[in-house]
């Protein structure tokens, strides 16, 4: 099955200084059809105004991963992390029994990224933070691991069986990702790609299952930010 969901038709709240887009049900709005996919709970299309930000508030129990598609974000936590990750790069926060977070645009420029909450398979586990860069040129036509909740690998590490995973391609390439039907994949991508011959075009949800062999052929030159998850 793959599932297109338009970006016109994804949540959307306008605080002036978050333009927010939600593939899934958060904060107040609410649709019954869209409460996650498999583990993946909240994927959230964030452009943050300049010099603003989320101010300090708590989280538990909950990976949430951070892909920064321009500008950059500066975190600092309870636990004393902090840390910038500019564009194309990733920040994993293991909530844990808990953890008081604020995440704030320092840049002149607006930033823009996606904020993935994956549900955690160990609860109540020591809270912590990690970033880490990944220059898209080491993934020009192949799946680069971000983070994954198996170790080692390259990659960051969450406590949740998934894997998130950033591709560039470009127009009139294709790039294959074999995948167990049984699980769920969402992929989001900068442009418009086909996935298994079906049209998606720029920041669309595509929601995958029962599929063995994923195949996307881009449109035009795209960014892809695949996670799979149980």
């Amino acid at each position: 099955m793959i599932d297109i969901r338009p970006f016109a038709s994804l949540g959307h709240a306008d605080h002036g200084w978050l333009n927010a887009r939600h593939h899934f049900s958060f904060a107040s709005y609410h649709d019954p059809a869209r409460m996650g996919w498999g583990a993946i709970r909240v994927w959230n299309d964030d452009t943050i105004a300049a010099k603003s930000g989320f101010p300090p508030h708590p989280h538990r129990d909950m990976e949430i991963v951070t892909y920064v598609r321009s500008g950059a974000i500066t975190h600092q936590d309870s636990l004393g992390n902090q840390g910038r990750t500019g564009a194309g790069d990733v920040q994993v926060m293991s909530a844990g029994s808990g953890v008081t977070h604020a995440e704030y645009n320092l840049e002149d420029e607006a930033t823009t990224l996606f904020q993935i909450w994956i549900e955690t398979d160990q609860r109540g586990v020591a809270p912590g933070w990690g970033a880490m860069p990944f220059p898209k040129e080491a993934r020009d036509g192949s799946f680069q691991l971000l983070a994954s909740g198996a170790e080692g690998g390259g990659a960051l590490t969450i406590h949740a069986d998934a894997r998130v995973l950033g591709a560039t391609l470009q127009a009139g390439k294709a790039i294959a990702y074999d995948a167990d039907p049984a699980r769920h994949l969402y992929l989001v991508p900068s442009g418009a790609v086909r996935v298994n011959g079906v049209s998606a075009a720029a920041r669309d949800g595509v929601a995958i299952s029962g599929e063995e062999r994923v195949t996307m052929e881009a449109d035009e030159d795209v960014e892809l930010v695949l996670v799979d998850a149980r």
